[in-house]
């Protein structure tokens, strides 16, 4: 995918992550079995201009998390590069990565597992000042006080428990420590999928106005194409460690070029009354240990045909998205 003109604050090239997921030396001796990789994250390449959402969306086991994961700095790359605003992170000198941790948060998918229950809240969202500035406590139960405003709570929730609260308002709180140390980049890993309909509405509402205020940007991970629709930009649709395409969100929704968007879409029920027919998803993801040959969605594919099975596609660029599918390039849609 070719790169923008600009300077964006992420751009990813070529990452990959490989999981190692062999039998124990001996088994694989004894039975004689080769080593497996898994991978989970397989050449992907865009970029997120600042103040803008990028979306991922795919089906469960597409790597989503994982690239979330990679941009965060908790899983390293088996290969490619990451860039945070122009510096190469594996190129980073130790302080330039604390600097960068400061500037990049992460708001994670559990907001009952991402709390730790023996804490108070306000030592909750206080850590990440203890950890990385030198304010006092005044100043620190001040700035915590600033957070829970911003985010719709009390001060006067700093002394309670987690258990306390709903699971929008741990969400809330999971924010609110995402936000203690000013971050121009927060990566959001699913935050409303453990949330209500109801309430994700409003977490939703709250990131959008909140990004709209700071400056914010982020990468939105997601398999909800209406949570999507709410709160993109450019929408990257993922398949099997993959990006087949990219695009902003209207032309993703109103034109989508790759079969699997097109298929994705028309798994959306139609709720307008207009009598769209539903088309589900056909098939099934294909074991990730032993993906299919060429282009991995061909089993899948309406439209595959021997090149597809034979030689896997290379995005290509048009008027507001890149799409990789040979029967699109082939004009076969």
């Amino acid at each position: 995918m070719k790169p923008p003109a600009h300077t964006p604050l992420i751009q990813v090239n070529q990452a990959a992550r490989w999981f190692d997921v062999s039998s124990p030396w001996l088994d694989r001796v004894i039975h004689r079995r080769p080593r497996l990789q898994l991978k989970a994250v397989d050449g992907v390449s865009f970029h997120i201009d600042k103040g803008e959402t990028l979306a991922l969306v795919g089906e469960s086991g597409c790597g989503k998390s994982t690239i979330a994961r990679m941009l965060a700095g908790l899983y390293g790359l088996t290969q490619g590069s990451i860039s945070f605003d122009g510096q190469p992170v594996q190129n980073m000198s130790r302080q330039q990565r604390q600097a960068m941790r400061r500037r990049l948060q992460m708001i994670f998918q559990d907001p009952y597992a991402s709390l730790n229950p023996r804490w108070r809240v306000g030592r909750i969202i206080a850590e990440p000042l203890a950890t990385h500035t030198r304010m006092s406590k005044e100043e620190q139960r001040n700035k915590v006080d600033e957070l829970l405003l911003q985010v719709g709570l009390s001060p006067g929730d700093q002394s309670r428990y987690p258990h306390q609260f709903s699971g929008g308002q741990r969400q809330r709180i999971s924010i609110a420590r995402a936000l203690a140390l000013g971050p121009d980049f927060l990566v959001c890993d699913e935050p409303t999928s453990a949330l209500d309909v109801s309430v994700q509405a409003q977490v939703l509402n709250l990131m959008k106005d909140l990004q709209r205020h700071l400056g914010l940007t982020y990468l939105f991970i997601s398999h909800n194409l209406a949570v999507v629709h709410h709160v993109a930009d450019r929408i990257g649709v993922m398949y099997l460690g993959r990006l087949v395409e990219v695009a902003t969100r209207d032309e993703l929704f109103a034109t989508p070029r790759h079969p699997y968007t097109r298929m994705l879409l028309g798994a959306i029920p139609d709720l307008t009354g207009a009598g769209r027919t539903r088309v589900p998803v056909g098939g099934e993801v294909p074991n990730p240990l032993n993906p299919p040959s060429g282009c991995t969605f061909h089993p899948r594919c309406p439209h595959a045909n021997e090149r597809c099975r034979q030689e896997a596609p290379q995005m290509i660029s048009y008027s507001h998205s890149q799409a990789a599918c040979h029967a699109l390039e082939e004009g076969r849609l």
